[in-house]
């Protein structure tokens, strides 16, 4: 479908404004008088811009999650080849779910794996953020920064595993000092 700049507009508004919508604590099932209530539009525009429905617009919503997670940790992530870089990743990793408090994008993806085609693009998410980190932990290997009997995708899954269970105090208690154990626990790890 090609659309006009304030199509494209209406279509990005829409999806955004679903995207959060799947991050506060509203959702459940979501209907797609929900979705038309949260976003002001008609079903007509919906229909427009989503043809197949909510279904179709549940999954580009949580596409966009999925790229959110990576681009909030950007451009720390891929310049994980030190200390000093994993330090400015955690800092920043902190902060940004600081931020978000309990509206975290991975946590909304999962409440959302039942969508047809999310469990797909969740697992294309954690496959991807395991890879990056990953080859940041073996470039901190090659330079020196980090032990080379770590195995850095068993690390990795570890780290990511650790901020989900930081995230998922954070979005009970508000408190970050979990997730930020956590990343300062494998950083030391690393270091041995």
């Amino acid at each position: 479908m090609t659309l006009t700049a304030k199509g494209s507009a209406t279509r990005d508004r829409i999806l955004e404004t679903t995207a959060a919508y799947l991050r506060s604590d509203a959702p459940g099932e979501i209907t797609l008088d929900d979705i038309r209530a949260v976003t002001g539009t008609s079903k007509g525009q919906l229909f427009h811009y989503f043809p197949g429905g909510k279904q179709e617009l549940l999954l580009a919503a949580i596409r966009r999650e999925a790229d959110r997670v990576i681009d909030d940790q950007q451009p720390h992530l891929d310049d994980l080849t030190s200390r000093s870089g994993w330090e400015q990743w955690s800092a920043a990793v902190v902060a940004r779910y600081r931020a978000l408090g309990a509206n975290c994008p991975l946590a909304a993806l999962m409440d959302q794996a039942s969508t047809p085609g999310a469990a797909e693009v969740i697992s294309a998410l954690l496959l991807d953020w395991r890879k990056r980190l990953a080859r940041g932990i073996r470039s901190m290997q090659d330079a020196g920064e980090a032990r080379t009997d770590a195995d850095a995708t068993k690390v990795a899954a570890s780290v990511i595993a650790g901020i989900q269970g930081g995230v998922q105090v954070l979005r009970s208690t508000g408190e970050t000092d979990t997730l930020e154990a956590s990343l300062a626990l494998h950083l030391e790890y690393l270091n041995g």
